[in-house]
Parts: C-alpha cells; sequence; structure tokens
C-alpha cells in the first residue's frame, strides 16, 4: 500500500508524482492596502513543492467574496503580479499549484461590504465568525458574522463573471489550473443546500435550480482555464455553519454526474472541519466514482496510514494534506522515509510575518 502513496497518476492534464497533495489553508499573509500575494508567500509555496499538487489558500474573486483579513484576490492587476511570483518559485522548485477561486457568500463581516452586509442566496445567518484583524494594531480575533442579504436574481449573472475573470487573471499569472471551491459553506455551498437557499427563482426550489449556481460557475471557469485544468471541492459530509441538509448527498452525486460530462480534472472531498471527522460511508465513496469520471481527492485530517488504507479501497485516487504540510514543508519525504513529523504554532496560523509560516525547516536543517 505504501507503494501505491508514492506512485504517480494522471489528474487531468497534470501527471502527478504521487499521491500527496497539499490542501489550501487560510494563512492571511498578503501585502496590505490590496490584499497581494508577495514574496514570503512566494517562499512558503515553494518550500512545500514537493506535494504532488498544491492547492493555494482561498482566494476571492472580488471585492464582494471577501470574508476575512488578509486573504489574497485575483481580481487586479497587482495581485496577478503577486501570483506570479508564487507560481514562478513553486515551478523553478518543480511543483505544480492550482488557485482556489472564493466567494465566502454569508461567511464574512459587514467591514468589507459597502452596505454593510455580505450576500448570500437567502438572508439566512451561518451563527458563524470569521477572522478579523484590527487595521490599527494588526491583532486579530474571530468575530460573528452578520444576517446578509439576499442575491437579487439579475445579480447572479455577475457573479459568475467575476469566477470567470479570476479564472482568466490565475492562468495569467502562471498557474497550472484551478480549483473552484464549493465547499464549507460558502456561496456555491450555500446554493446546493436547502438550510442556506430558501429561494423560488430559478436558483432555488429543486435540486436542478440549486444546481444552477455550481455548474455556471463550473461551465465558465473550464471554458477559461480548459476542463482538464478545472478542479472543485466539496463538503456533503460537513453540517457547520448551519449547513445540515439531508439531501445533500443525492445533490452531490447529481453535481458530480454533470461535472464528468464536463471533463473536469478532479473532486476533492473536504471531508473534516475540525478534529472529528465524519464516518465517510464506503457506498458514497462508491457511488461518487461510478458518478464521476475523474479523480477523486479527499482530505480531512489523514494520517500516512489512513490514506494508505484510503488508496487501497480504489475509491480514492489522492490524499490532501493540510495542517501536516505547515509544520512539515517537506511532508512527503518525511512520510516517505518515516521521519518524525514537527508540530506547528496554532497561535501563527493568521496574519504576521515569517513566523510560524515561513520559518519551518525541513529534515535535514531540523536535524
Amino acid at each position: 500500500m505504501t507503494d501505491l502513496l508514492f506512485s504517480s497518476i494522471k489528474v487531468g492534464g497534470l501527471v502527478l508524482p504521487h499521491r500527496i497533495a497539499m490542501a489550501p489553508m487560510t494563512r492571511a499573509r498578503s501585502t496590505q492596502p490590496g490584499d497581494v500575494p508577495n514574496r514570503m508567500m512566494a517562499d512558503y509555496y515553494a518550500q512545500r513543492a514537493s506535494a504532488s499538487l498544491i492547492v493555494t489558500e482561498a482566494t476571492q474573486i472580488s471585492r464582494q467574496g471577501q470574508g476575512y483579513s488578509f486573504t489574497p484576490g485575483a481580481y487586479s492587476a497587482d495581485q496577478v503580479a503577486g501570483w506570479r511570483l508564487v507560481t514562478d518559485a513553486v515551478h523553478k522548485a518543480g511543483g505544480r499549484i492550482f488557485l482556489q477561486l472564493w466567494h465566502v457568500g454569508r461567511m464574512s463581516h459587514s467591514s468589507f461590504h459597502p452596505d454593510g452586509k455580505p450576500v448570500a442566496p437567502s438572508a439566512l445567518s451561518p451563527d458563524a465568525a470569521v477572522w478579523l484583524s484590527d487595521p490599527a494594531t494588526g491583532v486579530g480575533g474571530m468575530v460573528p458574522c452578520p444576517v446578509p442579504r439576499a442575491l437579487e436574481t439579475e445579480e447572479v449573472p455577475g457573479i459568475v463573471e467575476d469566477y470567470r475573470r479570476a479564472t482568466a487573471n490565475a492562468m495569467s499569472a502562471g498557474f497550472d489550473g484551478v480549483e473552484i471551491h464549493g465547499a464549507n459553506g460558502y456561496l456555491i455551498d450555500e446554493f446546493l443546500r436547502r438550510s442556506s437557499n430558501h429561494r423560488t427563482d430559478r436558483y432555488g426550489g429543486s435540486k436542478q435550480n440549486r444546481m444552477r449556481f455550481l455548474l455556471e460557475v463550473a461551465e465558465a471557469v473550464s471554458a477559461e482555464a480548459g476542463a482538464d485544468r478545472t478542479g472543485i471541492r466539496l463538503s456533503p459530509f460537513i453540517t457547520q455553519r448551519n449547513m445540515k441538509d439531508d439531501e445533500i448527498i443525492p445533490v452531490t452525486l447529481d453535481v458530480a454526474r454533470e461535472l464528468g460530462k464536463a471533463g473536469l480534472a478532479y473532486i476533492h472531498l473536504s471531508e473534516a472541519d475540525g478534529p472529528d471527522v465524519p464516518d465517510v460511508p464506503e457506498e458514497f465513496r462508491r457511488d461518487l466514482k461510478a458518478a464521476f469520471s475523474g479523480a477523486i481527492i479527499a482530505a480531512g485530517y489523514f494520517t500516512k496510514e489512513r490514506a494508505e488504507k484510503t488508496l487501497a479501497s480504489g475509491l480514492v485516487d489522492v490524499i490532501a494534506f493540510g495542517r501536516p504540510f505547515i509544520g512539515n514543508p517537506d511532508l512527503p519525504r518525511r512520510l516517505r522515509e518515516g521521519l518524525a513529523l514537527a508540530d506547528h504554532n496554532r497561535e501563527r496560523l493568521f496574519g504576521g510575518g515569517p513566523d510560524g509560516y515561513s520559518d519551518y525547516p525541513g529534515w535535514s536543517a531540523a536535524a
């Protein structure tokens, strides 16, 4: 089974040298003002270029799409130039990197919106909090999300266009592809679920209507990046943020069938949003594999042993590791050689400088 973890695989238009990908993780290190990627971020990602595929931190497609302080964007010329520093550094180190496209929807704060209202399918509270930094001190903390306003029907195509434009920017910045963030209670996920979507127009009600926004985004994104350079993240087993919906599993499988027909490269399952990892039924994994013709990536507090077992089932193709990559920039080597894993500084996850970000040594330096 260990050989499978380190075997190559074709995912869309890329051949990955092994099955250990780096999952997207918000780190909030962009340069202000302007939420611009920078040299420090380029160093951080290049240090982790031995991942078979890096998926960047979630990146807002527009100012409206932002919900957390210091997260990077992909909608301005300065941001594109900043991301070019990152892709050049990763490619020079031999890596492959996708940009994750993000609109937070109702998971936002009033300070990011001129009218103080985040947008969502419906005016329903997520009963959740986002990380916000005090601009005067740079010190951040979690603050509650306000009740959003419901998007007007005529506003929705404009957001689809924002996804398309951000994709064009990503490809211009040198990314190998893009991943649509359709998980974890953000805007696309909000449209999919009855718990967050009470609309009565063409984007609400039936399963087909609730899927419409995601499929329109996928069509626009893949037209810019190429379907074989487009992935999507989904989280059908995550129910935090008032997202519980007993119908999300059949909706996810219907989405998978449609995205398979469109030729998308992969579906990336976010299987946990905390240390309590839900049991993902093998029946679901079988149904998803049958419904979708591309690769399946799974992320969610995987250990090496659980990764090997999951890959051996033949129902998942790649395992994405998140937090282990923070303290272990050379994680694939450590897993291959059975080297000890370093912990990470939990106090330095969001915001700040290189401390707790790009200052973790590889194994040789640590030794």
